[in-house]
């Protein structure tokens, strides 16, 4: 004897015909296929997304990959100064505010993802003034220290990163700005 089950659109009793039947009829038959058909759309549309998204993730070359690192660790720097003025000239109020070097990225590669070479500074002096060094080592020196800016204008190793590196650093930057945003919600 089969027993009776609830029809799993209309929610009414049924006794089934077949062993492995769901519904109560074919017009629920019908709905249920539509509905089965959707969720089977939706899976396969986001496995297709998700293989889009490898295979973009694998053309990467290196130098995607440190635009991308310099994105993460630029939006971390204004994140953590943004309770600060500009670095250079100390303005409060600027139309948009960049992650400026203080030693430039071109000029020393080993420094470019450095945390303390990088700080909060408005677009005028960072694009239009050419970072305004001499501004910048003042207030670097006011806000770091001596021993930190001797040690950014020191010699250092060349970088050399490689892919792997460069994901970890954009995870970590990552990281640590999603850190300070809680921490800003939080307060």
């Amino acid at each position: 004897m089969i027993r009776p089950k609830k029809c799993r659109i209309c929610h009414q009793p049924y006794t089934p015909i077949r062993p492995l039947q769901t519904v109560c009829s074919y017009g629920c038959a019908l709905i249920d296929a539509q509905k089965e058909s959707a969720k089977l759309w939706k899976h396969q549309r986001a496995l297709e997304r998700k293989a889009r998204k490898e295979a973009k993730e694998r053309l990467k070359t290196r130098r995607d990959w440190i635009k991308e690192v310099q994105s993460a660790v630029n939006r971390f720097v204004r994140l953590r100064d943004a309770d600060k003025p500009c670095i250079s000239c100390g303005t409060w109020k600027a139309a948009q505010w960049d992650a400026g070097h203080y030693m430039s990225a071109g000029g020393h590669p080993a420094l470019r993802f450095e945390p303390l070479n990088i700080h909060k500074q408005c677009s005028v002096c960072n694009a239009h003034k050419s970072g305004n060094l001499v501004m910048y080592r003042a207030g670097l020196i006011e806000r770091e220290g001596i021993k930190t800016v001797e040690w950014l204008e020191g010699p250092h190793d060349p970088a050399k990163w490689t892919i792997d590196d460069l994901k970890a650093k954009k995870t970590e930057f990552s990281r640590m700005a999603r850190e300070l945003l809680r921490e800003r919600e939080a307060a």
